[in-house]
Parts: structure tokens; C-alpha cells; sequence
């Protein structure tokens, strides 16, 4: 089943669990809206409004509330340094279809629960102590190695700048 909704002076074709970004509308992030302007009803029958579906409304989910892309607008004219650029960003909505619902039904699907992160449980400490060992036996070569070989690759020492020919008064 399908809907095509207008919010915002803009159609939308929607099927549950599509995830729009629309102008800003009222509604905390996390609750259910109704969206009433509903045109078009599509299932094995579709059903066209005039100009709306009588009885029929689409639940959705608000996500979040944000800012949207700067659109920024260029005057150029032919003199030198006389640009002017203005812009603005438009406020958006995100949201998740519940639901479509028809016969002035009640939203029936509530806000989905948020989910928890799953944090990585620490293995073993029988496992990790011969890896923990093996690894500061490595660095401890490794620090041994290092000194020599800094020892026999020294640079050599530069020599001063000539002086007195840049000088000139």
C-alpha cells in the first residue's frame, strides 16, 4: 500500500518505513504526527481524492530537526568588487512512516524504541597475558636496536653562512 501525501507545498509518494526529509513541521523528535493531506491511496484499488482522500491520513514518526544545505544565491555585475552573495538554509524535518491509515482511523504503531549500544566485552585475561608479553618483549628489541643505529648514522655538522656580503649600504 502507497500514499501520496503534500506537506510543505510538495508531494511525496510514500510506502511504511520510508524515511523523508521534509520542511520543518510541529512535533517533539521521538512522537507520532498525522499527516492529513493525503491524494492519492494506492493499493489493489486505488483510491483518488478530490482534492483530498476523505478519511484517510498517514502516521509518522518524527527523527529529527536540522538544518539543511546552505543555497546561496550570486549577483555579479561587470564592475570590479561588486558581488553580492546571499543565502539561507531551510529548516527540516525527518521522518518515519508508521503507517497509512484510512476510514479516520487512530495511529495504532507507537515511536519505535531506541536502540543501545552494544559495548565490546574484554576477553579472557588467561588470553591475553602471553600476547602482552610477546609484544613488550618485541618493543624491548627493538629499544636495544634503536641506539646503534643512531650511533653510527650521524649527520654531519653543516657549515656557518658566509657573512658580510649581503650587507651593502
Amino acid at each position: 500500500m502507497f500514499a501520496v501525501i503534500k506537506t510543505g507545498g510538495r508531494q511525496y509518494r510514500v510506502v511504511p518505513d520510508d524515511v523523508l526529509e521534509i520542511g520543518k513541521i510541529a512535533g517533539d523528535v521521538g512522537t507520532i504526527v498525522q499527516l492529513g493531506e493525503v491524494l492519492v491511496v494506492g493499493a489493489d484499488t486505488p483510491v483518488i481524492g478530490n482534492p483530498n482522500v476523505p478519511g484517510a491520513s498517514v502516521a509518522a514518526e518524527v527523527l529529527d530537526h536540522k538544518r539543511g544545505a546552505k543555497v546561496i544565491a550570486f549577483k555579479k555585475r561587470r564592475r570590479k568588487n561588486s558581488r553580492r552573495k546571499r543565502g539561507y538554509r531551510d529548516e527540516i524535518t525527518v521522518l518515519r512512516i508508521t503507517e497509512i491509515l484510512t476510514d479516520g482511523k487512530a495511529p495504532s504503531i507507537g515511536p519505535r524504541p531506541k536502540r543501545e549500544k552494544i559495548e565490546a566485552k574484554p576477553a579472557d585475561d588467561a588470553d591475553e597475558a602471553p600476547k602482552a608479553s610477546a609484544k613488550k618483549a618485541v618493543a624491548k628489541k627493538a629499544a636495544a636496536k634503536a641506539p646503534a643505529k643512531t650511533a653510527a648514522k650521524k649527520a654531519p655538522a653543516k657549515k656557518a653562512a658566509a657573512k658580510g656580503k649581503s650587507d651593502k649600504k
